[in-house]
């Protein structure tokens, strides 16, 4: 398992295309949940090339399920909120642990800024729900700490139900042939064009940078 915090994803060349942003307010063919929204709408947007490739990940779910988008673009100061934020929540808890491993640990929740596939555009998290707008058995909630959950926020967590390993199986399936990666800590976690992405696919370089 790769995490955000090996070397080798800050490694990565960075490279930036130009591609805007999309509202996904604007796309119809999107449900998107409100419960990241910000005032400036920034969890509502994303680069055209993932939104695209949403849109075909979607077309490819069997009938009776759609995507449900939570959040795309995270700018940077939000970004380092979370990340401080959990990182001292881990310390706190375990005052064993080495920076080192405080560290460590957070990157399986969080991404450091400055590799951060949200604050790129590239990254979006999101779930499955019926053609009603139900969401549909994951096993755990949309950002599930590793702590919290016991791993079981893990992509390929074996603790989880046959219902939720499913409908798992049937995102990954979807966003996987359309081209994303998934972080797999976090089964609701897809990025493209980013540095994760890039390291995973043996891109040369990002297609998106910071934003």
């Amino acid at each position: 398992m790769i995490l955000l915090s090996d070397p080798r994803v800050a490694a990565v060349t960075g490279a930036d295309d130009g591609e805007e942003l999309v509202d996904l307010r604007e796309l119809p063919e999107l449900r998107l949940d409100t419960r990241a929204a910000d005032p400036a709408g920034a969890y509502a947007r994303l680069r055209q090339g993932v939104a695209d490739r949403l849109l075909a990940a979607q077309r490819s779910l069997p009938t009776g399920l759609r995507l449900l988008v939570i959040e795309g673009y995270r700018p940077y100061r939000a970004q380092l909120d979370i990340f401080t934020g959990y990182q001292e929540v881990l310390r706190r808890s375990h005052p064993d642990w080495s920076p080192q491993r405080v560290y460590r640990e957070t990157t399986k929740f969080v991404a450091p800024v400055e590799v951060a596939p949200h604050s790129t555009g590239g990254a979006v998290d999101l779930t499955l729900c019926t053609d009603d707008g139900v969401e549909v058995e994951m096993g755990t909630a949309v950002d599930a700490t590793p702590e919290a959950s016991r791993n079981a926020c893990y992509t390929a967590a074996p603790s989880i139900g046959a219902a939720a390993r499913r409908h798992r199986r049937i995102l990954v399936d979807a966003l996987s042939d359309a081209g994303l990666v998934n972080y797999p800590t976090e089964w609701w976690h897809w990025s493209y064009g980013d540095r994760y992405w890039a390291l995973l696919t043996g891109a040369p370089h990002t297609r998106y940078g910071p934003i």
